[in-house]
């Protein structure tokens, strides 16, 4: 498409500009130059997206990616796992350091970047590891990192179990103005479990997790921020337990914020029956008592964000057995329409939403926010709410197809994505 182009007959909606009504968006070389009720004779050398009965949202943003590059480049790589999201409505993503080698040194954050810049759909924002190798035994050197470009320290996929470390971790956090993303896990109550602990795991045979051991973490970490007067940011929290502990936390006016991903508030444990290991996350499925109350978490404000935590597989990792199979879906091409049935649900309104997926994380990550505002760069996600489609994990732009939702019937996706003002056309022939 042209540099010039016109959104015509959308309904807009941004809570941060207060608007949302039918509008005309015009883009002039990258940028929002005007938004209004009515544009008429756009330039002759003007694209034109016709968006009525469509949405124009400020793009999404998501704050927990993996990406696998550098390492692991059969399972993802910047340049599909960038594709999958601006496909998914993503206009960035914040990738962890859980890479090979690991993102613990300013070289691997600068390959990161170079690479995103070269072969990236959209904008990649690194999360350095918070300890060397993510071994939990010596803290990274975090100023290095945070000097190369990185937007947080996360050692997700295994917990920080060394509490001293984390204590100074987060106080570094606070030096810094960049946020430390638990993983919440206690190693020891895991003991290697592989699904929710309860009666499903027992009908299959399967060690158990036991809510205890995300909670305990929690409290750990909740504390730890007190102390040090850190920035804590709790990764993907699943069970009614860790909701009520950051509830509790917030209302004390402690730095904290947590996340969710849409299969902890859209399907349970039960997925899991019949050995599935597209259900295989972690930490898992939880009960059904835990998917309401992160529902009730996402209505009421406990829950900051929506993030994808895309965890991409090679289909033969995900074909061993349940026991061997490696924890993780992949989430960025099903996000938007997952987070859209809460919506039609009532369980949380659409502002709430654009909220979660789009603005918070900016806020939360210290990142530009996006905004349909003149005078901001373009970065717009365009949704059309009404189109139906199935889950067809064979038709992904990730390399993952490991997901829990095959054959799942959704309503909504993005039709449009606008990364920097260049306009996608998500789903052109389908």
């Amino acid at each position: 498409m042209n540099d010039n182009v016109l959104i015509k007959g959308g309904r807009v909606v941004d809570p941060a500009s207060g608007l949302d009504s039918i509008m005309d968006v015009f883009i002039e070389n990258g940028v929002i130059s005007k938004v209004s009720g009515g544009i008429e004779n756009p330039p002759d050398n003007c694209s034109v997206i016709d968006s009525a009965g469509l949405l124009v949202i400020p793009g999404l943003v998501d704050m927990h990616t993996h990406l696998r590059e550098p390492g692991f480049e059969y399972k993802e790589t910047i340049a599909t796992g960038t594709r999958a999201a601006v496909r998914g409505g993503f206009t960035a993503v914040c990738c962890m350091a859980n890479t090979n080698p690991v993102n613990d040194e300013p070289a691997i954050t600068r390959f990161i970047l170079s690479k995103a810049a070269s072969d990236g759909a959209c904008p990649v924002y690194p999360i350095g590891a918070i300890t060397v190798g993510l071994d939990g035994k010596n803290l990274a050197e975090m100023a290095s990192l945070a000097d190369a470009g990185c937007v947080a320290f996360s050692d997700d996929g295994k917990p920080v179990m060394d509490s001293l470390l984390m204590r100074r971790a987060l106080e570094y956090s606070r030096i810094f103005g960049k946020p430390v993303i638990s993983h919440s896990e206690d190693a020891r109550l895991v003991a290697g479990g592989v699904m929710n602990e309860g009666l499903n795991a027992t009908r299959m045979g399967l060690r158990g997790i036991p809510w205890a051991a995300e909670e305990v973490m929690i409290a750990r970490d909740i504390a730890l921020c007190e102390l040090s007067g850190g920035r804590l940011h709790v990764a993907h929290i699943s069970t009614k337990g860790s909701v009520r502990l950051i509830r509790e936390a917030k209302a004390r006016g402690l730095a904290v914020t947590a996340e969710t991903c849409p299969h902890y508030f859209t399907i349970t444990d039960e997925a899991c029956i019949g050995y599935n290991t597209a259900a295989k996350v972690n930490p898992p499925l939880r009960a059904r008592a835990d998917k309401l109350a992160i529902r009730e978490g996402l209505a009421d404000g406990t829950i900051d964000a929506i993030a994808t935590d895309h965890a991409p597989h090679h289909r033969e990792e995900k074909a061993m057995g349940f026991d061997d199979a490696p924890f993780g879906i992949s989430g960025l091409e099903t996000a938007l329409a997952l987070s859209l049935r809460m919506v039609e649900k009532g369980v949380i309104s659409l502002n709430r939403m654009i909220d979660l997926m789009s603005a918070a994380p900016c806020r939360i990550m210290g990142i530009p926010e996006r905004r349909i505002a003149e005078g901001s760069v373009a970065n717009i996600t365009i949704v059309d709410p009404a189109v139906e489609w199935e889950v067809d994990p064979a038709s992904f732009v990730s390399l993952g197809k490991n997901t829990p939702f095959e054959g799942l019937r959704l309503k909504g996706r993005a039709a449009f994505t606008i990364v920097n003002g260049r306009v996608c056309e998500n789903f052109k022939g389908d």
